[in-house]
């Protein structure tokens, strides 16, 4: 197992967003760490393990077998998706549309609040892979931007 050094900033951090939030537990992980936040009954505790990495031959196969459309933007969270800034508005951008990076394209509601998502890069709209109200999961492909 490696060692790795303890944020414990990022920790309080976390422990507050669940305060926060009403959340039993978050988890935050980078390259080399994961760590998990729990609020049991007793209150938050941290729990920090190494990340592991995926055997390379599994992650090859589901590379092959999913692998997104050049230029496709994937949802960085579990929620809904809503095309327009409110009920009625225009859309953030149509089939067709020249975006630049940063520029919000749609917007997912988690938890009552309301996340734009930018383009993480410049192109066209190519396809837009959801409709306005629809869950989404992470991962889930949501626009094609070539």
């Amino acid at each position: 197992m490696s060692k790795f050094d303890i944020d414990e900033a990022l920790i309080r951090k976390l422990a507050k967003l669940l305060k926060e939030t009403g959340l039993t537990e978050i988890e935050f992980e980078t390259d080399d760490a994961r760590i998990r936040v729990n609020a049991g009954a007793s209150g938050p505790v941290a729990a920090a393990a190494p990340a592991l990495a995926a055997p390379a031959a599994a992650a090859a196969v589901a590379t092959a077998a999913d692998a997104p459309a050049a230029g496709s933007i994937s949802s960085p969270m579990v929620g809904t998706a809503y095309l327009s800034p409110e009920p009625n508005a225009a859309a953030f951008v149509k089939v067709g549309d020249r975006v630049a990076k940063g520029q919000t394209i749609l917007i997912i509601e988690a938890m009552k609040v309301m996340n734009p998502i930018p383009s993480p890069h410049a192109g066209t709209v190519t396809q837009i892979l959801v409709q306005d109200g629809q869950p989404v999961e992470f991962g889930e492909p949501l626009m094609v931007v070539a």
